[in-house]
């Protein structure tokens, strides 16, 4: 397992370990090229100085001038004058031509000590002068050798204060990046603690929201984001006490009734037939209910075990109807239809169509007075399925959270029903919507 580290240390380290690597590629590309162009020049003044070497021995040796000191000019290139030297062919001092005499014979001593053969733009080191030399043979006398060079020593000194100021600015670059990291850092990990321990109480249940603000941009809304999540967890978990609060209201009245009953069969104050019946439908609703949460918890997490085929929404509508006719006419309500005559085909899995219709139905039979009035049509741009009661419609207070899971209207059952019904809807790319108009009107619809 790889050791933490905090984010300050990382932040540091990353800053630091990238503006020393800027620094030193920028360190390494000027010398790179400082060496390069002295080069370059060197290689130009020694060819200039040689030339101009060739020409005044040649112009001695036809007795135009005296021997063994020039007065030469050679170029300036490097902004030192170039000099020259003869040597015997065992690279020993002949004479100085032109420069300082002690360079001479420092350079004669070098030469002769690491041979003359290919010592062409070399940079020689002696003591604590610096020179650029070539080694030729001279024009004039071919069994001597004539020693070009130039003294870079001022701009060898120039390159190395060079460098020795990039050094400090180096140090100073590490020293301020460790600071401006270190404040960098601080306001990064500050911002991030904070919002950590917000999400530790979060984690423990603590869902009362926070007045965190940050300067950046990103942090705050983090924090904004946190704050509606726990908002949206604290009314989560006040809509889930309120669920099992008309969960456990909703057991008990069937509960009472069956326990009622049993006792009557068992004292004998009950005929057993009947008390029965009673126990056996009370048995029934129980089991709905319960068959109802299970399915709510598992919708969209597991995926259906049967492909949805094309179903006839119409037969879907006539069945749920004949399983709650009884309910309604005991209300004295009556059910009118308005259905296509060709069959509304909508690829859904039948028991989810009943789930779907079924509690639409059950929702009108609670609230209607007279009549409820069912619709299903195949549109031009899909499916429209309706369910329309005349009862009173709903509240301006209930209307925006009647889908809500686990929310009770007034006069609702235990506030699964129509979540139950949008959840299928939505899984066949489809929404179920509810306005008042005469009554209450939940309207589906499905894309073709």
């Amino acid at each position: 397992m790889k050791r933490k580290r905090h984010i300050k240390t990382h932040m540091m380290a990353t800053l630091t370990c990238v503006t020393c690597a800027l620094l030193l590629v920028v360190a390494l590309a000027f010398n790179l090229s400082v060496f390069g162009f002295i080069r370059s020049r060197v290689s130009v003044q020694l060819s200039s100085v040689s030339q101009s070497m060739s020409e005044e021995r040649g112009e001695e040796m036809r007795g135009r001038k005296e021997p063994n000191r020039f007065d030469g000019h050679p170029d300036r290139v490097m902004g030192t004058r170039g000099s020259a030297v003869l040597l015997n062919g065992d690279g020993s001092l002949r004479s100085n031509l032109h420069g300082d005499d002690s360079d001479a014979v420092q350079l004669a001593a070098w030469v002769q000590a690491h041979g003359a053969e290919q010592q062409r733009n070399k940079v020689v080191f002696l003591g604590d002068n610096t020179y650029a030399v070539s080694v030729l043979n001279d024009p004039v006398e071919t069994d001597k050798l004539l020693l070009i060079y130039v003294d870079v020593t001022s701009i060898m000194a120039f390159t190395k204060q060079i460098n020795v100021m990039l050094l400090f600015v180096v140090l100073a670059a590490v020293l301020l990046s460790l600071l401006l990291s270190r404040k960098l850092a601080r306001s990064f990990s500050a911002p991030v603690q904070s919002l950590s321990e917000f999400a530790g109480a979060i984690g423990n249940g603590e869902l009362s929201q926070r007045e965190l603000h940050f300067r950046d941009e990103e942090f705050d809304a983090l924090a904004g984001a946190m704050n509606r999540m726990a908002a949206d967890l604290g009314e989560a978990r006040q809509k889930q006490e309120v669920f099992f609060q008309n969960v456990s209201h909703e057991l008990r009245t069937p509960l009472t009734s069956i326990r009622g009953n049993a006792e009557g069969i068992v004292y004998g104050l009950m005929e057993p037939r009947q008390a029965a019946t009673v126990i056996l439908h009370e048995s029934d609703k129980l089991g709905g209910m319960v068959e109802d949460i299970l399915w709510l918890s598992r919708a969209g997490k597991e995926k259906p075990k049967e492909t949805a085929q094309p179903l006839d929404l119409r037969e879907v509508f006539s069945l749920c109807v004949s399983e709650q006719r009884a309910e309604a006419q005991a209300k004295g309500l009556v059910f009118r239809f308005d259905f296509d005559e060709a069959p509304v085909l909508l690829p859904i899995r039948e028991q989810d169509a009943q789930r779907l219709i079924g509690n639409l139905i059950s929702n009108a039979i609670r609230y209607a007075k007279k009549e409820i009035t069912l619709s299903c049509h195949q549109e031009a741009d899909g499916i429209c399925a309706v369910v329309a009661d005349d009862g009173p419609g709903v509240s301006a207070e209930d209307l925006p959270h009647v889908f809500e899971r686990m929310y009770k209207g007034n006069g609702g059952k235990h506030g699964i029903g129509l979540a139950i019904a949008q959840t299928v809807a939505e899984s066949c790319g489809g929404r179920i919507t509810v306005r008042n108009e005469n009554g209450a009107v939940f309207e589906a619809r499905f894309p073709r």
